[in-house]
C-alpha cells in the first residue's frame, strides 16, 4: 500500500463546485485546504481556505464548472497542484455501480446514461469530471456513488409493487440517495462510541434542503427514505417527499400540466416552500412561526411529523437500535426541530436532554439523557472524508495490482 496520497475531492452541485485537498494514508485523513465556487454564472463567488493562510474570497463571472475548477486550481501553489495523486468525485446516481470505481471513458458514459434517473444531479457530476480531466491531465480519478451504500438493501425494501417486467425493463427500483452522508455518520458514530462499524445499529437522518433517513446495521443500509428519485420520503426544502402517485395524474388532468411541469412542481415548488408559501429555509420558517405565521407552523410541523414516522418505521426494521443520529444543516443547527422530532418518540425509548440539545448548534455530541434507552446524537456528515478514503483505497489497490 502506498504510504500517503494527496487526494483532491470534487463535489459538484447544480450551480456550485466544492473541493477539498486531503492527505490520506492507511490510518488517517487530514484536510489541507478547501474551496468553492457558488452561484456559477455572472455573479459567482469564489472562496479558498488554506489552514495557515488568510481566506481568499472574490466575486467574478465564472460561466461553468470547468472554469470554476480552473480558477480554484490557479490559486494553489504549483508544487501543491503538481503533487495531487488522485481525484475523487461524488456522483449521486451510480446506476449499476455498487463500489467506488476508477473513471475511464466507459464509466463516464455509464454516469451519463444514469442521468435519466437523476437529471438534476448527474449532469453537474459529469461536468466536474470533465473539468478535472481537462485541468489535471494524467491524474487518476475515482467516482464514489451515493447510491452504492444503499445497494445492500434487501429486495423487500428496494422493490416497488409494480409489474415486474416493467420494473426490470426500465430499471425502476428504490435506489436511495445521500448514501455517502449516511455512511459517514454511521462510521463516525462507531468511532465516537467505541464500537466496531460492524456492530452499529442506528437510524441516520440527513436533514438539509434535501432530506433522507436510513436504517443502518453494520456497514449496510437496510432501508432508506429516498427511492427511485430523491423526491420520495421526508418533507424537504422544495420536494414533497411521500405523496400518493394518483395526485400527480390528478393534477396533470385538472391543471393541464406537462410531465416537465410536474417535475418542476415536485422538485422546486413543494416541500417547506410549498406548504409555507414563503421559504424553504428552516431558520426563517421557525422565526416566522414564532411570529404567528400559520403556514410556517404547518410546514415545520409536517417536516417533523414525517421524520417521526420514518424513525418509528426504522426502529421496527432494525429491532435493536443504539441511536438516532442527525446530520445536515437542519439536523446539526436546529435544536427546536430535533426536539419536536424526538420528544413524541419517548414511549419508544428516546429521552431528550433539553439543555444538551439546546447547546448543540454545531459540532457533534449526544443530546439524549443518560437514562435514554436509545441515544440521540448530532454527527455532521463528512462526505469529503469518505470520498478521499475510498479514492485512496481504490488507487492503492490498483497500484498493487500492476506491480
Amino acid at each position: 500500500m502506498l504510504s500517503s496520497m494527496d487526494i483532491l475531492v470534487v463535489n459538484c452541485g447544480s450551480s456550485s463546485l466544492k473541493l477539498r485537498l486531503m492527505s490520506v494514508d492507511a490510518t488517517s485523513v487530514v484536510s489541507r485546504l478547501e474551496g468553492a465556487v457558488e452561484a456559477i454564472g455572472p455573479d459567482a463567488v469564489l472562496t479558498l481556505r488554506v489552514a495557515d493562510r488568510s481566506d481568499v474570497r472574490r466575486a467574478a463571472p465564472i460561466p461553468d464548472w470547468r472554469s470554476a475548477l480552473g480558477h480554484l486550481l490557479d490559486l494553489l501553489d504549483p508544487e501543491v497542484r503538481d503533487a495531487i495523486d488522485g481525484v475523487g468525485h461524488r456522483v449521486v446516481h451510480g446506476g449499476a455501480f455498487t463500489e467506488p470505481t476508477v473513471i475511464d471513458d466507459g464509466v463516464v458514459a455509464a454516469i451519463a446514461a444514469a442521468r435519466r434517473f437523476a437529471p438534476l444531479h448527474n449532469g453537474p457530476s459529469l461536468e466536474g469530471i470533465r473539468a478535472a480531466r481537462g485541468h489535471l491531465h494524467g491524474v487518476p480519478m475515482v467516482a464514489v456513488f451515493d447510491t452504492a451504500f444503499h445497494a445492500t438493501m434487501p429486495a423487500v425494501a428496494a422493490e416497488y409493487a409494480l409489474p415486474q417486467e416493467l420494473s426490470l425493463k426500465h430499471g425502476v427500483r428504490r435506489y436511495g440517495y445521500h448514501g455517502i452522508a449516511h455512511r459517514s455518520m454511521s462510521e463516525r458514530f462507531a468511532a465516537l462510541t467505541g464500537r466496531r462499524p460492524e456492530d452499529v445499529s442506528i437510524v441516520t437522518l440527513q436533514l438539509g434542503n434535501g432530506c433522507s433517513a436510513a436504517a443502518v446495521r453494520g456497514r449496510a443500509s437496510l432501508d432508506t427514505s429516498m427511492g427511485f428519485t430523491p423526491v420520495e420520503g421526508l418533507v424537504m426544502g422544495t420536494r414533497p417527499g411521500d405523496v400518493d402517485p394518483a395526485v400527480i395524474t390528478y393534477l396533470q388532468r385538472e391543471q393541464g400540466l406537462s410531465a416537465d411541469e410536474i417535475d418542476h412542481l415536485l422538485n422546486h415548488e413543494s416541500g417547506l416552500r410549498g406548504v409555507s408559501g414563503t421559504s424553504s429555509d428552516m431558520a426563517r420558517l421557525l422565526a416566522e412561526e414564532a411570529q404567528g405565521h400559520p403556514r410556517a407552523h404547518a410546514a415545520v410541523e409536517l417536516f417533523c411529523y414525517r421524520a417521526q414516522k420514518y424513525i418509528g418505521a426504522y426502529l421496527a426494521v432494525l429491532g435493536r437500535v443504539q441511536a438516532v443520529v442527525f446530520g445536515g444543516g437542519i439536523g446539526e443547527r436546529a435544536p427546536e426541530v430535533r426536539r419536536r422530532i424526538c420528544e413524541p418518540l419517548a414511549p419508544l425509548g428516546i429521552s431528550v436532554d433539553t439543555e444538551r440539545n439546546a447547546a448543540l448548534t454545531g459540532g457533534e455530541g449526544r443530546f439524549s439523557s443518560e437514562a435514554s434507552a436509545i441515544g440521540a446524537y448530532v454527527i455532521p456528515s463528512d462526505e469529503a472524508r469518505v470520498i478521499a478514503r475510498d479514492t485512496y483505497d481504490v488507487l492503492s489497490a490498483r497500484a498493487r495490482a500492476v506491480r
